[in-house]
């Protein structure tokens, strides 16, 4: 048997080793589920958690945001002088409004430290390595609202990360599903109220504006790409039916495959929006409140790399569908540093955002499949650690993932 794979029986073992752990902390997280930028329970077992592990994690709480962390460990091997190889095994832990963890985020943040736990158990005693390794679990809250990693990208969080690592529940395991680029966008109308039977011609209808808007974008649908999407609700329509509404506010999302799309779909929904303000006379404010989501940069090495230690450990890989509209803030990690987002099946035919999906993620069965995650992600650190080829090979990957996407 060669050192890497020596190295990967280590890596199962100690995580094998920690599973009473780990479910402990998957639960306790999915029973108190908190909403993003909310997290405080989340980021306290979390930080207690990885605290206790080992006296040689240096753990930082509320990093750079209220409920963000960030655990290092580490360098270890190398030639000193060396550049330090910084791996970074990502944290999400929010949970949505009323359903709780029906996105599953109590297992990505059990994924992380697990993968983590491993990865360390593995190289701690290793000190002819390649170059000098650094863990570092970065604990990203609020990726369901405003997009914590975004957050923590402007904060300088990422600046000394070279890898990147995590991944999502899902209804599938895939090495890679295409993850869209995202704008919310929020209209407001201002009108003017008046009693809507006695005096409605002195009135300016808000709702109205509202209503031709939403059909302006139903009507718009006909004319997009098909993987093109607009979604969305109207928030406030008014107070009562004698009083015509003076202020009404929709919210949308618009999504596309690359991000660089997105500026057109923006140009036509603002179209649309505008639009109805004209006809009935009504004041628009149109606002972006929230940050641009990328689409994630695919990394074909990292990704051959899952696979082959997926299947190693039983996980199937079925065809990956041709259309995949979900987006996430890990979209922007991508772009600045090579990483993989794997999603990973949990034993369960429900699907994500629903009451049954959050149940199924606090349950045991689907602990063999995030236990099981957890470790072809440190499995494939391990590959890419060991093998200065590998790591050139994902650097060169995500070169031209990055020229693709800017052309």
């Amino acid at each position: 048997m060669d050192r890497r794979q020596r190295l990967k029986q280590i890596v199962q073992l100690r995580i094998e080793q920690l599973r009473d752990e780990l479910l402990s902390l998957s639960r306790d997280i999915w029973s108190r589920p908190e909403l993003a930028g909310e997290e405080t329970y989340a980021h306290d077992r979390l930080v207690r958690f990885l605290s206790q592990d080992d006296p040689a994690w240096t753990v930082q709480s509320r990093y750079k945001l209220p409920t963000a962390f960030r655990a290092s460990w580490g360098p270890v091997g190398g030639a000193a002088g060396d550049p330090v190889l910084n791996v970074a095994l990502l944290c999400e832990y929010d949970a949505l409004p009323g359903i709780g963890h029906a996105c599953g985020h109590n297992l990505i943040a059990e994924v992380g430290a697990a993968a983590a736990l491993g990865l360390k158990a593995a190289l701690e005693r290793q000190s002819e390595l390649p170059v000098p390794v650094k863990i570092t679990v970065l604990g990203t809250p609020a990726e369901e609202d405003i997009g914590g990693k975004i957050e923590l990208i402007l904060a300088g969080a990422f600046s000394d990360i070279d890898l990147v690592f995590m991944a999502h529940p899902a209804q599938q395991d895939a090495s890679f599903l295409p993850c869209v680029a995202l704008n919310e966008v929020s209209v407001k109308y201002y009108g003017k109220a008046s009693h809507a039977s006695a005096s409605p011609w002195d009135g300016v209808n808000a709702l109205d504006a509202a209503v031709l808007a939403y059909n302006n974008i139903s009507v718009l649908r006909q004319q997009l790409k098909p993987e093109w999407r607009i979604h969305g609700v109207i928030k406030h329509g008014g107070v009562k039916p004698n009083i015509i509404p003076a202020y009404t506010e929709l919210h949308f999302y618009l999504r596309t495959p690359l991000l660089k799309d997105l500026c057109e779909l923006k140009a036509r929904a603002e179209a649309c929006f505008r639009a109805a303000a004209l006809a009935t006379g009504c004041q628009v404010d149109i606002s972006y409140p929230a940050h641009t989501l990328s689409n994630i940069l695919p990394n074909a090495t990292l990704a051959n790399l899952y696979e082959t230690n997926g299947k190693e450990l039983g996980i199937q890989f079925p065809e990956q569908p041709a259309n995949f509209a979900g987006s996430t803030d890990f979209g922007n990690v991508s772009v600045i540093v090579p990483g993989i987002h794997p999603f990973f099946h949990i034993c369960t035919n429900a699907l994500n955002h629903t009451e049954e999906y959050a149940e199924a993620a606090g349950g045991e069965k689907a602990q063999l499949y995030t236990l099981r995650t957890a470790k072809a992600l440190a499995m494939t650190a391990v590959d890419v650690v060991l093998c200065p080829d590998l790591l050139r090979q994902v650097r060169d990957d995500f070169s031209l993932a990055k020229l693709k996407q800017e052309k």
